[in-house]
Parts: structure tokens; sequence; C-alpha cells
């Protein structure tokens, strides 16, 4: 049976709008979605599309906490909120949580996670911190990846995110798609599980990406591979780079590897998974709003 609703919780990236209305169990009562970006809001008018997207529950539960995550608490977004250096914890991120009240709204920010490498380069995250937060409880310890634009491998050691690395994977695809020979060859939008494997394996194996990419181009021009598996093909050969990279960074290989992400990634990691014997399996979904309750627990906003 639904419960009383505790928190107001809001994962808000640059293209999308996403919240959710739970009760303290973390049972989601309703939710909310809007193609709000923060770079589709105009004028920065950020206050007005939570009054619209959520003012009915506002009205009906004032005071229930608001807590906000993801690329509104970017310097693009509405509160640039510092990041965290890791290793951290619930207890790390939530004491940086950033209150800000204006415009007759109060909302609680959540930062995001710096790191830096043995050779002196950052690597940051914004949004997946939440994420990770909300799949891995307090005696968890193994690998969490999430795929997308710029896929995320987080390692966590007792509830904490101990390191982590980003790979551009979904970016690289839709430039070289959108911009390259590589797209002029590709015949329709199909999956071909086939050629998906082939490149799985090919980006797996050639340690050379720039030199592994081309094959994207021979493959087709020699009839090894038909135009329309060629979009397949190319999806494979830079997810399999990213796991044999994401595996080579990461050391040992728990036995299950939680994917958080929406379901067609979970599935292409999943059959990648299968072709290089990693054993990824499909996170249950919204972690960003389970995150943001542990936070507010935390911070004592939430009993």
């Amino acid at each position: 049976m639904p419960g009383t609703p505790a928190l107001i919780a809001i994962d808000w990236g640059t293209t999308s709008f996403r919240a959710a209305l739970l009760d303290g169990t973390g049972a989601i009562l309703d939710r909310r979605t809007a193609a709000a970006g923060i770079l589709q809001v105009e004028d920065r008018a950020f206050a007005a599309v939570v009054r619209s997207e959520l003012g009915s529950w506002l009205e009906r539960w004032p005071g229930l906490p608001l807590y906000a995550s993801g690329m509104i608490g970017s310097r693009q977004g509405w509160v640039e909120v510092p990041y965290v250096p890791c290793p951290a914890g619930l207890a790390e991120v939530a004491a940086a949580v950033v209150r800000h009240a204006a415009d007759g709204l109060a909302l609680s920010f959540v930062p995001g996670l710096s790191r830096t490498d043995a050779a002196g380069v950052p690597d940051v995250m914004r949004g997946e911190e939440v994420q990770v937060l909300g799949v891995a409880d307090a005696a968890r310890d193994g690998l969490v990846v999430l795929p997308g634009t710029h896929s995320k491998w987080v390692r966590v050691a007792r509830g904490r995110i101990v390191a982590f690395h980003t790979f551009m994977t979904g970016e690289l695809y839709a430039a070289l798609k959108g911009h390259t020979i590589l797209g002029r060859l590709m015949r329709g939008e199909a999956e071909d599980a086939a050629a998906f494997a082939r490149g799985v394996r090919r980006g797996a194996e050639e340690p050379a990406l720039g030199h592994a990419l081309f094959s994207a181009r021979t493959l087709p021009l020699m009839g090894l591979l038909p135009e329309t598996g060629v979009a397949s093909y190319l999806s494979g050969l830079l997810i399999g780079a990213e796991i044999a990279g994401g595996l080579g960074l990461a050391g040992t290989v728990p036995a299950e590897v939680p994917v958080v992400g929406d379901a067609r990634l979970q599935r292409l990691y999943h059959a990648a998974g299968q072709v290089l014997n990693v054993g990824f399996v499909a996170a249950p979904g919204d972690e960003a709003f389970r995150g943001c309750l542990a936070l507010a627990r935390q911070r004592g906003d939430v009993r």
C-alpha cells in the first residue's frame, strides 16, 4: 500500500527532466518526465520548469524536501555545485549538497565527483554518482557501469566510490555516424546481432582504436559485411573497445557487473558481455531517485 510522500527527487540532465514523488521506503508514488533538459530551458528559467512540471505536488504537499541531481548542478545549470574528490561515499556527497532558495522554491543540489589519475589528468562525473549510490549498498564491492554518451566505469568499495573512468563511446558513435565516411556506408538502423558481435570482438582485440575503426569501411567495401550491418558493427566495435579498456583499468572483475541505463543499452552491454565473458546484469532502474533518497536520509531531511 502506498505510503506518505517524503521526498521529491529530480534527475535533471542536459536533454531531459525526470522527477519522482517517493515515500520513505523508496516506493515511487508518482513521476513526471519532460523534454526540458538544461539546454532547452530558455533564459535559465529553471524555477518555472519546476512549477510547471511539479506544481500539483508542491501545492498538495508543501514543505517536502526537493533534491536535484545531474547537470542542473553544473556551470550551465541552475546552481553550480563543486565536485567532491574521490574516494567519496554517501557521507561525503551528502555533506557537499548545496541548499538554494530562490523564486519561492528551496532545493538541495547534489554535487558531482572528480578524480585525478596517476598522470595528473582529471576526470569528472555529474549525475552518475547519485545513480551509483542508488545501486550500491553499504556492503557492496565491485563495478558499476553506466553506458551512454559518456560512459562511466565506477569502482565501489564498501559502498564508497573509490575510482571511475569515462569513455566517450556514445558521442564517438554519433560523431562517426553523422560526420565521417563510415556513416555514409550505413544502410538503415536495423540491429544485426552477428555484425554487433563481430564488432565487439574486433574492438576488444585491437588495441589501436583508430585502426580498428577503419575496418567499418573496408569490410563492407570488400563485401565482407552487409551495409545494413555497418551501424551494428560500429556500435559493437566501440562498445568492445570500451569494455576492454574498462576491464583493464578495473583490475579484478566481479562475477556480476550492474549496468545502469535504459533498456536498449542494458541489452547491448549484456550481448557484448556474452561475447567477452563478462557478466553484465541490468540494474533495476530509478537509481537516481533512490540515491537522492539515501542522501536525504543521510542529511536528516527524510526519516
